[in-house]
């Protein structure tokens, strides 16, 4: 009798729940779609940086911007006010319209980018609202992400700002504040694209203890990724490049150089790369961590895979950090540094995720 009655709920339940979850699976698609440009976006803006390619456009316009020079008398024209900026006198003095070139296209291409990305969002999340194929609470939580996105390139333009006036150098502030912002769009993003996908906590039924050390280890590796955000600003990877010794010694001399004290954990370049090694060590150690406590609770095999991918990338990231100082900051290895940040930072956010504590009504389920 029990059996047939709760068959009975399942078919009734079924053809109400099987649209929605339809709906559910278009629209995490389409958010993880999302994510995977902004993921392309923050790497292809470290590579803007890395090139030097940064301040080649001296001029925002968010409209007709998005249309490059056609002809011989635009680029002179866009030329000759980059030769009126302060990276063209003190950096580039000489550099010919063919060089000039190659720096613009790379900028250009950023910011064109993150043009798409605004349309590849706010164009299906008016369609998905008008035909209800989200909910209310929903759409508002989107609707956030899209403002954080707009707030994004307006911070952009305003780091860009900071190194067109006297000193050809953006902010590292405004540097890390812009790759900051960026990572946090894309990790809510990836984490409502989870919500979606497995809206019940998956992976464990009751572990308190270890969803603290994923919350932990995530924290710490967000906190790593925004201190690479100063020490590309400070351009303090080009100095120092031996490891584990900074210049022979295991803190640098000049650690407190810089007076207030403070200046010293943002502006100072010997301090800033060594807080960026002990943070990254100190991520590492926090993941090896996690992944003990891990395996030895009860998981899903879905959430032991995942400790095991976090493991393996904080071992390679660590690898790819090394290997960057030591190149003196090769460009493909810095770019896959930034990069294996963000998929370290994306796979711990899956195992938090699955972590989270059940809500009334929502018992875990295995998966």
């Amino acid at each position: 009798m029990q059996r047939a009655a709760d068959n009975a709920r399942t078919l009734t339940a079924t053809p109400a729940a099987a649209p929605r979850a339809r709906a559910d699976g278009v629209v995490a698609g389409w958010l993880a779609l999302c994510a995977a440009l902004v993921f392309a976006m923050v790497v292809l803006g470290g590579i803007t940086r890395l090139t030097g390619s940064g301040l080649s456009m001296v001029e925002w316009d968010p409209i007709f911007g998005i249309v490059p020079p056609l002809s011989e008398s635009e680029w002179a024209e866009v030329f000759a006010k980059y030769q009126a900026s302060p990276e063209y006198r003190l950096v580039n003095r000489g550099m010919d319209l063919e060089g000039f070139k190659r720096i613009y296209y790379v900028e250009y291409a950023h910011r064109v980018l993150g043009r798409a990305v605004g349309l590849v969002f706010l164009l299906p999340l008016l369609w998905f609202v008008a035909t209800g194929r989200v909910d209310r609470p929903l759409a508002w939580k989107l609707g956030g992400l899209f403002v954080l996105g707009g707030l994004q390139g307006l911070l952009g333009w305003y780091m860009v700002q900071s190194g067109l006036v006297d000193v050809p150098r953006v902010s590292p502030y405004r540097l890390t504040a812009h790759l900051g912002l960026a990572v946090l769009i894309y990790g809510l993003m990836i984490w409502t694209v989870l919500g979606l996908r497995w809206p019940r906590p998956a992976l464990a039924s009751d572990t308190p203890r270890l969803r603290v050390a994923a919350t932990l280890a995530t924290l710490l590796a967000f906190i790593t990724l925004l201190s690479g955000g100063f020490v590309a600003g400070t351009k303090a990877g080009y100095a120092f490049n031996t490891f584990p010794l900074m210049a022979g010694r295991w803190i640098p001399e000049g650690y407190w150089a810089l007076e207030p004290w403070w200046r010293n954990l943002f502006e100072n370049i010997a301090a800033v790369q060594f807080n960026h090694r002990l943070l990254a060590l100190t991520t590492l150690a926090a993941v090896v961590a996690l992944w003990l406590a891990a395996m030895r609770a009860p998981l899903a095999p879905r959430g032991r895979r995942l400790a095991h991918a976090a493991l393996v990338m904080a071992l390679v990231q660590v690898g790819l950090g090394i290997s960057t100082l030591l190149s003196h900051v090769a460009l493909p290895l810095a770019s896959a540094h930034q990069a294996g940040a963000i998929v370290l930072l994306t796979l711990l956010l899956a195992l938090r995720h699955g972590l989270r504590a059940a809500r009334a009504g929502h018992p875990p389920r295995g998966r």
